[in-house]
């Protein structure tokens, strides 16, 4: 009975929207970066991309940008396991799918249009991604390959940082705690002084945990710097640097002891921007890193670790890409990427410290060139074309296509068609380290085909969205075996097809309801951590003393497959209440799962029961 009771409920709110309005956050909110290099206007593209602004990112109160996009994009999901931290190797969460695509490798998250992965695994770490840091985030929904190569087969998630766009100072301080001994705070502070702007920031979360061995302590910082050498030149310089330590507690079934991981990652990056009338574009220089040392840990009645894993990683390149108009209509972007990526694995002996295995030490790299032609044929349509020649030192070389039509009709009604092609090259860990290893495998391949609608109505504060989308991907990397051994091989298939509604209106111009709907089919195989149906209703209210903000997802998915699959099928309530004495302070409670739900989104990892936090938010 849940599932129908809430579409119902969704279905109900998208109709009294058209009825009414919704309001669009701001006039920016149109134009995009992800997608294509330069900023463009979303009603010119035909790639679907979904804008997550800083003020919904700032509603929930939330230090990681992960929860707020779960309810914010259709056909996103993230995995989880507890209150704070994601953590990586076993049992780590924050796994990323888009319409059944993703975890792994095959999602791509940009910090300012620039990767972030671990250079061996390459996986993005989701503990990196805050809040503090995002001035908003673009997300693909879909394959953007064409621009950002392998890894983007499942699609991109963009955070744009923080920027002063006025002369003065900004500072942002939030500190909360509340269930299982959380604490998580964060300071930012924004400066724009003539020419020149900063913005810098500091983190930390911790927990106990709401299992025992679950405990996660994070701290870590970021800086950006800009200077406008005129008004056609720009440099900018990024720098992120956090160590997070966690404790991995196992199934509830089959508890680990002692699984804990120690973890330092940054990156940095610098580069150089042009801005003309029919001209613009950019060089970036980038380096990210990480040092990761792991206890394996064992199971109750077992024997502690002897030694532990440990590798260092880096991805490294540079990326240029220059925007034209060639005539009326037209832009045209070309460009170059470069990336060398790898590291060493090795486990050492905890009573010795000397090297006891070694399973990897090397490097590979990846060449591109791509060139994209947008051309308006009409002041109504706009064609889209591109091609993209990618060349791994390794896997070879692909070639990765994308056409697709942007039509502008009357009553703001926008309709698109896309044709892309997605790709991901192996991972060193699927090459090189462990049992299944092999260095032979080749590229994973997948054609997304795709068609959109959207409309905006009322003077703007109605807005609808219907997406419906075919995947079908092949020479997927997966483990057999092979004459009794397991191997990494290139069997694997995915068909998946599915629609994506979203609706938005604000009553007045103190509340915003938002809906979103998706659902999702999977022909060839089932996979965990991607929704067959996720609907969210969300409502905000803000006025001059009070704020109010609250969100109902329901769920379905699978959280184990194969020969005992596992689903669940859970409504999740949230809220959040706060108190504004003057404009620039909240004193604020907030409360998760509110319904008391006993889920599970990874097998074996239950889920708090409803938890509660209290805080303070200012600016000043």
């Amino acid at each position: 009975m849940k599932k129908p009771l809430l579409l119902s409920a969704c279905l109900l709110v998208s109709g009294s929207a058209t009825a009414q309005s919704f309001a669009i956050d701001d006039t920016l909110q149109n134009v995009v970066v992800t997608g294509t290099r330069n900023a463009t206007n979303m009603a010119n593209l035909p790639v679907t991309v979904s804008i997550v602004s800083q003020e919904k990112l700032n509603e929930t109160y939330n230090e990681a940008v992960l929860p707020t996009l779960n309810e914010q994009v259709p056909g996103f999901f993230s995995t989880t396991r507890g209150m704070v931290g994601y953590g990586v190797s076993t049992g780590a969460a924050g796994g990323i799918r888009v319409r059944g695509i993703g975890t792994v490798a095959n999602f791509l998250v940009l910090v300012d249009g620039q990767p972030q992965y671990a250079g061996l695994y390459g996986h993005p770490v989701p503990d990196l991604y805050t809040t503090a840091m995002a001035e908003r985030v673009e997300v693909v929904r879909g394959p953007a390959s064409l621009y950002y190569g392998s890894n983007a087969m499942g699609g991109v998630m963009n955070i744009v940082t923080r920027q002063m766009h006025n002369n003065g100072v900004r500072t942002d301080v939030q500190v909360q705690g509340g269930s299982y001994g959380t604490i998580e705070a964060h300071a930012t502070n924004q400066l724009r002084l003539g020419k020149f702007t900063s913005s810098i920031g500091l983190n930390f979360n911790t927990t106990d945990g709401h299992r025992k061995n679950s405990e996660f302590n994070q701290y870590g910082g970021f800086a950006k710097f800009g200077y406008d050498f005129s008004k056609h030149w720009q440099a900018v310089a990024n720098i992120n640097l956090t160590h997070f330590e966690g404790t991995n507690p196992g199934e509830t079934t089959n508890p680990y002891l002692e699984n804990d991981q120690w973890i330092t990652r940054g990156f940095a990056s610098v580069g150089i921007l042009n801005h003309y009338g029919k001209t613009s574009g950019a060089i970036r220089g980038f380096y990210d890193f990480g040092h990761h040392k792991i206890n394996d840990g064992y199971h109750p009645g077992g024997k502690p670790q002897t030694v532990h894993y440990l590798h260092n990683d880096l991805n490294a390149g540079v990326s240029a890409y220059e925007s034209m108009s060639f005539w009326s209509g037209n832009v045209t972007t070309i460009g170059f990427d470069w990336q060398h990526f790898g590291g060493e694995a090795y486990t050492r002996s905890i009573a010795t410290h000397e090297h006891v295995t070694d399973y990897v030490d090397t490097t590979e790299d990846e060449l591109a060139g791509y060139i994209d032609f947008r051309q308006d044929l009409a002041s109504w349509v706009t064609l889209d074309a591109g091609l993209r020649v990618d060349h791994h030192s390794q896997a070879g070389t692909e070639l990765i296509p994308q056409g697709g039509l942007a039509f502008r009709l009357p009553h703001q009604i926008e309709l698109k068609a896309l044709v892309s092609k997605g790709f991901r090259n192996p991972t060193l860990r699927e090459m090189y380290m462990f049992r299944p290893a092999n260095a032979e495998l080749k590229p994973e391949r997948m054609m997304n085909y795709e068609l959109a609608y959207a409309q905006r109505l009322l003077d703007n504060r109605l807005r609808l969205g219907l997406n419906v989308f075919y995947i079908k991907a092949e020479n997927l990397i997966a483990t057999s075996m092979v004459d009794g051994k397991p191997l990494n091989i290139n069997t694997g298939e995915a068909e998946n097809y599915g629609l994506e509604f979203e609706a938005g209106y604000r009553i007045n111009p103190y509340w915003r309801l938002d809906a979103n709907y998706s659902t999702l089919h999977m022909n060839k195989v089932k996979v965990t951590g991607a929704p067959e149906h996720k609907i969210y209703l969300g409502g905000n209210y803000d006025s001059k003393h009070w704020a109010f903000n609250a969100g109902l997802t329901y769920l379905a998915l699978y959280t184990a497959v194969g020969n005992n699959p596992a689903k669940e099928e859970v409504p999740l309530l949230r809220a959040a209440i706060a108190y504004k004495p003057i404009p620039q302070l909240r004193l604020f409670v907030k409360g998760e799962n509110l319904f008391w739900q006993k889920y599970e989104v990874i097998a074996g990892y239950h889920m708090p029961l409803g938890t509660v936090m209290g805080g303070i938010s200012a600016s000043f």
